[in-house]
């Protein structure tokens, strides 16, 4: 990324956010078609916003403070405790909160069945099936959730199938396809997604 201009950094941005013009926006795209570290930079991008869609609902186990607090362990030297927490606020502060997460993770997979997906225009969506239609172009990323995504059309952006099916015949999609239909899997991507989100925030 160093090697590369900052404006295509700042092209990004504007293209996730919806800003871009569309001279900007046509610079960016063949920039990116020969620029490896610039393609990765938009994956990364591109995630972190998906994480942070798709996990707006999720809430912490009922007394999970409570739970966590009793399973600590006892006191023990609490002044060089103390002056070891003092020294490393992030490395703390980044412990607890995969902690916390991974715990709600946990907790929220076994309950975590209702149907959704991102919200984007052109989209059809019946029951639990969403479709890109023939001639469509959906821009920016779509996540469904315990549903099957049909593209007939475009997607500029990736595309993540959380417990169901990507199904495709003449479909484009510029970004990443992904399909996840493992608790392991499923799991691995979550903290992955929360692991680019929390690093994004000290860039």
């Amino acid at each position: 990324m160093t090697a590369c201009n900052e404006r295509y950094v700042e092209y990004m941005h504007d293209y996730l956010d919806g800003d871009i013009s569309h001279d900007h926006e046509k610079e960016l795209k063949q920039h990116l078609k020969s620029c490896a570290d610039c393609q990765q930079h938009m994956h990364e991008l591109s995630d972190s916003i998906a994480f942070i869609k798709s996990a707006a609902h999720i809430t912490a186990p009922l007394h999970f403070e409570t739970r966590v607090m009793q399973r600590l362990p006892k006191r023990k030297n609490t002044a060089g405790i103390q002056k070891w927490l003092r020294r490393h606020p992030i490395i703390v502060a980044a412990a607890v909160f995969v902690l916390f997460m991974s715990a709600t993770l946990v907790g929220s997979y076994s309950n975590d069945t209702q149907f959704s997906v991102t919200k984007q225009p052109n989209l059809i969506v019946e029951g639990q099936t969403v479709t890109v239609p023939e001639g469509e172009v959906v821009k920016g990323d779509i996540v469904v959730k315990n549903g099957d995504i049909v593209i007939e059309g475009e997607v500029d952006g990736n595309v993540t199938v959380i417990n169901g099916k990507y199904m495709a015949s003449s479909a484009v999609v510029t970004g990443q396809v992904e399909e996840i239909d493992q608790a392991f899997e499923w799991l691995w991507y979550e903290m992955k997604q929360m692991f680019n989100s929390f690093i994004s925030l000290f860039k």
